[in-house]
This record gives structure tokens, sequence and C-alpha cells, in this order.
């Protein structure tokens, strides 16, 4: 109910734009479920534009039409993907799963070979 209401306090001033910061985070399945659908109805009768920042990528593929994936530091565009998936969209889409799958795959790159981590692994590895 609290990530109602704030939504209820955000579209009452009416904006142009909604920022939400993983507005779903602390919240049970099927919960989260419905209120994702919630926000899909809201934006699709208000036309608002909502920046919604998650590290679910699931989430990110069902609500966006757009996902940007940020480096780490410094935090700077790492990857863009275009979601062209017509709307409605269905959880089980099969073209949001490849997608899943090439964004885990990309995640999987960049720790493995990327990250200080796979930097430190290689060096210890060379000792």
């Amino acid at each position: 109910m609290r990530q109602r209401l704030a939504l209820a306090r955000a579209l009452v001033v009416e904006p142009r734009i909604i920022l939400m910061d993983e507005p779903f985070a602390a919240i049970d399945t099927l919960t989260r479920e419905r209120l994702q659908d919630d926000l899909l109805c809201i934006w699709n009768e208000t036309g608002i534009t909502v920046i919604l920042v998650t590290h679910d990528v699931n989430e990110a593929l069902y609500l966006s039409d757009e996902i940007v994936v940020f480096s780490a530091n410094p935090g700077t565009i790492r990857y863009r993907f275009i979601i062209n998936s017509p709307r409605p969209r269905r959880r089980s889409d099969p073209e949001l799963s490849a997608l899943e799958q090439r964004i885990g795959a990309l995640f999987k790159y960049d720790i493995d070979y990327e990250s200080e981590y796979a930097i430190w692994k290689y060096f210890v590895q060379c000792l």
C-alpha cells in the first residue's frame, strides 16, 4: 500500500516525469507483479514518462521501452537496449527471454573480464 500511496502522491501534481528508484524491491513477487501492471495501466492512461531504476532485469524488460545499463565506477552508460516487443507484453514472451539471456551474458562477461575482481583474479593466477 505504501508504494501505491507514493505513486498516488506523485500523480496528484500531474508531473510530466516520474522518477522511481527500486519501487518494487521490498515486495513479494505477487504484489510486485500487480504493482507493475498497475504502473503500466497508469502509464498507458496518462502518457507520463517514467524513469525506473531497478536491478531486476525481468522487471526492466517487462516495463521498459529502453533499458540503459550503467558501468560501475565511474557510472557511465555501458549498454543500451531498445525493447521492440509490442504491448501488452507477456512476461513469458520468447523475445524478452532471449534479451534477458543476452543481458545476462553481458553481465557475466563484465564480471569475468572487465571488473576489478577479474583483474585481481588474473593477477593472482599469474603468480
